[in-house]
């Protein structure tokens, strides 16, 4: 499988997609987005893997590919999707008559209202698709001030992968790049000190 962790979705990627796909289609994105899931786990996730903690909330999700136990924090994104989630719901994501979803169907959504947006390709002419979010939530991770080690353990990742993901979020996303600059040299340092 090729590697495709450098590509990213940009806050104007998103915006030109949600412009033009339905709610239940904006949902995924947004949940791959806040998790940084695969597709095949971000299907599962029910309102039972939300957990408190003494700061706020948490996912807690034992992911399908290594059987490995992710700790999310519940970003304001992901804060939302959850309560707009119906207690009658089964899973987060659902289609628009209220079934869960498959890891094709809602990768396929994807694909398709990202071609009605015509969002561009990456860098390399390569179309992102619904994997692809993994990177942008890495970096919204450091917005929540995560330090590179808790992003890593997270995504699965070494310090060094993480911190390479992020500087090319922030490379190409001028919306947030000094921000995410000025917090990874500081996540660095603090790696660096350890």
């Amino acid at each position: 499988m090729a590697n495709r962790s450098e590509i990213v979705w940009t806050p104007a990627d998103i915006k030109a997609f949600n412009e033009v796909a339905p709610h239940w289609d904006q949902r995924i994105l947004m949940l791959g987005c806040e998790t940084g899931l695969r597709v095949s786990d971000l299907v599962e996730v029910r309102k039972d893997h939300f957990e408190d903690t003494s700061r706020g909330k948490r996912l807690r999700f034992n992911t399908g590919k290594r059987g490995r136990i992710a700790c999310i924090p519940v970003t304001k994104g992901l804060g939302a999707i959850l309560e707009a989630t119906p207690d009658s719901q089964e899973t987060l994501l659902v289609g628009h008559l209220g079934h869960p979803l498959t890891p094709r169907w809602a990768s396929n959504q994807i694909t398709k209202w990202r071609r009605e947006a015509q969002v561009p390709p990456w860098e390399d002419g390569r179309e992102k698709t619904l994997a692809d979010t993994r990177g942008t939530a890495a970096t919204r991770l450091l917005n929540a001030d995560l330090s590179l080690r808790q992003i890593a353990t997270l995504m699965g990742w070494s310090v060094r992968y993480a911190s390479q993901v992020i500087e090319i979020y922030a490379r190409v996303s001028p919306d947030e790049s000094d921000e995410v600059s000025r917090k990874l040299e500081r996540a660095k340092k603090q790696e660096n000190m350890r």
